[in-house]
């Protein structure tokens, strides 16, 4: 047996004296605990003795007791900020008295609400829902009529009720982002200095107060996104309710922002990537079988999946359930979408003749995109064009916008001569040629190979006058039914969806979309083009009925008299309505340009070099103005540019096997950069590639993100500080100045506040010192006291 090493021997003796260490502790214990049992025993033996004696016949029932244990944690950051909350967002909220901003808008969405009356918006419905909900339990019933911003409110209206829930999730925003912060791994002095910037934007404080869809769009959010960070944490033990509850619950929420604005579907697809890399890193666990990977991602798949869709779906079937009458907005959706409505359109089109046949009288609706229909009037083409080209000086066919009897047709076979329906009526079928007659003026629609006013790229059309010259009429068309697979190949009313070819050309008629000049009446132009397949080529008859006489007269008199009587009620699915709904919010959206004075970019927001004027009183200049908080801003964008610089440095250091941070450090710091970073860039990005009018508050969403990289950033800064061979010179002062820029968030909120309440009457002296950027424009009327001021 070799000699033991002198390091092995010291090594050997501290293992022996550790053993007999522990060995006379454990022989202390047990001599206590011998010493400790006469004195036990005598106590049973006491007790025992008292006991009453008991029947040995009897059962020996003694009743169960259950332990229920309930533990409560009281976390006193979370419940100042959900008082301070509170009282910033409550303060004063039924002021200004006043229509603000968007409330003109979303206030008549509540009211129609309440009428159960059919209205359109671009956006998803959960956001007016929800605001609806509260104003009918406070006794609102959509009788006032949001005309204009400023217009007072009248006494009786609960302003208090309709502006509740924009304004109670404004409170729960700064506690949601504190919990947000502790699951990624912050400390809690950093989760509430999150939860303090919150608190202290007057962006957000604004936004918070009014009839408008940002505060619950944010919370949705953020909520969404803890509840998901939640169910990473409960990865060791899937399928347990903990695992389940926190997955759908938090998409129940993320889907719920979608159904805000559609800009919430960014933080849905964050929420997925959440999912999914959790899942990604379950790979390389070994223990796990390649069964339960799959079964997990699959469970996972279809929870992802059926959660979001379902409660889409649900949400806009109650939003159609309850607006099941006509109103002023569903001329925007097609014939057969207004025939399933209440009145309005229903109420003419319900009793109209089915069939389309010889001797119908009918308006063409364009089907897709600008509503419009096809009609004409005595006014022709001008001779020559400003660009010098010729036109046929043919009578002109345009789409026009509104409701005219110069929008009647009548369908007419080109071998009859007369234009009343016989009996059995003739219908028209697909592939049928027919010509189709001016109801007023009794001229056919016709093409030929004349360039088209606006769009010279395509054929023009008109209605035929006979000048005797070498131009013949080229006036028949052949019916195309596109879905006849689901109508019949008979032409009907409204369902029937057509394309009209025209025989010499081949050219499909179509709604171009350009606007003619004056000489057009600016109305839209009507083409024929070479492409027939195209959505622009689609029309559907909306109005219906049939000629009952071959006179002229007559027939215009019925034109303009005529009345329908309606007999039975048009059904259209949800998944039809559901589909052309959201065909119009997509078209309505991409036609959203225009200009604003107080319209921003992208680029103006992170410098917030814009803010919005909401709402002003003329005699006071007490003013609603969205501005944020510049110290927030402006330290968020320095921390953003901070943190992606320090994300280089630390890989290119990495790459060369240098460790500056720990390794708990860097799982904190990169799970920073894959939430907030990843969501700051998620809601900010996609608008640079947007056409439409854009304002400050579509900020909102990437500047949450934002407060929540700052905040972080300012924790992982003192923490290398702390760290660094220079903790003693760098820590304290950086400790101070931590301070006074929280000090400084304090003062700017307090300077601007007036602004987001709206409550303070100021001077222009007083608005001019506010206005730290020249490009602020905030809105100053002089009165005679301010004038001898400044003289």
């Amino acid at each position: 047996m070799g000699m033991l090493q002198p390091t092995q021997d010291a090594e050997l003796i501290n293992r022996k004296a550790s053993k007999k260490g522990k060995t006379d502790k454990d022989l202390l214990k047990r001599n206590k605990i011998i010493e400790s049992e006469p004195d036990t025993e005598k106590r049973e033996m006491e007790t025992d003795s008292k006991r009453p004696t008991q029947n040995p016949t009897e059962l020996n029932l003694q009743p169960v007791k259950f332990q229920c244990q309930i533990s409560f944690q009281f976390d006193l950051a979370s419940l100042i900020c959900l008082v301070v909350g509170i009282a910033t967002r409550f303060y004063n909220l039924t002021q200004p008295h006043s229509i603000v901003f968007d409330e003109l808008h979303y206030g008549k969405y509540v009211s129609l609400y309440m009428k159960r009356t059919f209205f359109f918006d671009s956006q998803p419905p959960l956001g007016k829902q929800l605001i609806a909900l509260a104003a009918y339990i406070g006794g609102y019933t959509g009788d006032f009529k949001f005309v204009a911003i400023g217009a007072a409110y009248p006494e009786n209206f609960p302003l208090f009720a309709v502006r509740f829930i924009p304004a109670l999730c404004g409170a729960l925003l700064p506690v949601s982002v504190y919990y947000l912060l502790l699951q990624l791994g912050l400390k809690q002095l950093t989760a509430a200095t999150a939860a303090f910037l919150i608190l202290f934007d007057n962006a957000l404080l604004t936004q918070s107060r009014f009839i408008l869809m940002e505060p619950m769009l944010l919370l949705f959010s953020v909520f969404g996104l803890y509840c998901l960070l939640k169910f990473i944490r409960c990865r060791e033990s899937p399928y347990t309710f903990a695992w389940f509850a926190w997955l759908i619950v938090g998409l129940f929420s993320l889907t719920a922002a979608v159904c805000i604005k559609f800009v919430g579907l960014c933080s849905l697809l964050l929420g997925f990537y959440v999912v999914w890399r959790d899942m990604w890193s379950l790979v390389a666990n070994k223990n796990l079988s390649i069964w339960s990977l799959v079964s997990q991602a699959l469970v996972r798949a279809v929870v992802l999946f059926a959660v979001p869709v379902a409660l889409y779906l649900s949400l806009f079937h109650v939003h159609l359930s309850i607006l099941n009458k006509a109103g002023p907005h569903d001329s925007v959706m097609t014939s057969a979408f207004q025939a399933s409505l209440e009145g309005g359109l229903a109420s003419i089109t319900k009793g109209q003749p089915l069939q389309i046949a010889h001797g119908s009288q009918i308006t063409l609706r364009h089907s897709h995109g600008r509503t419009c229909w096809m009609h004409s009037h005595a006014a022709v083409y001008p001779v020559r064009y400003p660009d010098k080209r010729g036109s046929s000086h043919q009578q002109q066919v345009t789409c026009y916008s509104f409701k005219d009897v110069n929008n009647w047709w009548i369908v007419k076979r080109p071998s009859r001569s007369d234009l009343a329906v016989s009996r059995p009526i003739d219908a028209i079928k697909d592939g049928d040629i027919i010509q189709l007659v001016h109801g007023m003026t009794s001229r056919a629609l016709n093409s030929h190979d004349v360039a088209a006013p606006v769009s010279p790229q395509n054929q023009e059309v008109s209605c035929y006058i006979d000048y005797n010259i070498s131009m013949p009429a080229q006036n028949l068309w052949r019916v195309d039914i596109i879905n006849k697979d689901q109508v019949g190949d008979v032409w009907h009313t409204i369902e029937s969806m057509v394309r009209l070819v025209h025989v010499n050309t081949s050219q499909a008629l179509k709604f171009s979309g350009k606007q003619l000049p004056d000489w057009g009446f600016n109305q839209h132009e009507i083409v024929t083009d070479r492409v027939v397949i195209q959505d622009d080529t689609v029309w559907n008859v909306e109005e219906h009925r049939y000629t009952k006489s071959d006179d002229q007269k007559e027939r215009e008199r019925d034109m303009v008299h005529a009345e329908m009587i309606p007999t039975r009620p048009t059904t259209l699915s949800f998944w039809d309505k559901i589909v052309e709904l959201h065909m119009k919010m997509l078209f309505s959206s991409s036609d959203t340009l225009q200009d604003h004075m107080y319209s921003s970019q992208p680029l103006d927001w992170p410098l917030l070099s814009r803010g919005i004027a909401y709402w002003v009183n003329t005699t006071t200049n007490a003013q609603v103005h969205l501005i944020g908080n510049v110290a927030i801003w402006y330290s968020g964008t320095i921390a953003i540019f901070s943190y992606c610089v320090l994300l280089v440095w630390y890989l290119c250091r990495m790459r060369r096997k240098i460790y500056d941070i720990s390794a708990d450090e860097w799982a904190r710091f990169d799970l920073v950069l894959e939430i907030a970073l990843f969501g700051y860039g998620i809601n900010m990005l996609p608008y640079f590639c947007v056409e439409r009018t854009l304002f400050l508050h579509h900020y909102l969403p990437a500047l949450v993100f934002k407060i929540v990289l700052l905040a972080a950033f300012t924790e992982h800064a003192l923490t290398v500080a702390r760290s660094c061979r220079w903790s003693n010179l760098i820590y304290w002062p950086l400790q101070i100045l931590f301070a006074s820029w929280l000090l400084m968030i304090l003062y700017v909120f307090v300077q601007f506040a007036p602004l987001s309440y709206g409550c303070s009457s100021f001077t222009v002296q007083q608005l001019l010192s506010l206005r730290w950027r020249d490009s602020w424009d905030f809105i100053m009327q002089r009165s005679a006291l301010d004038v001898d001021m400044l003289l």
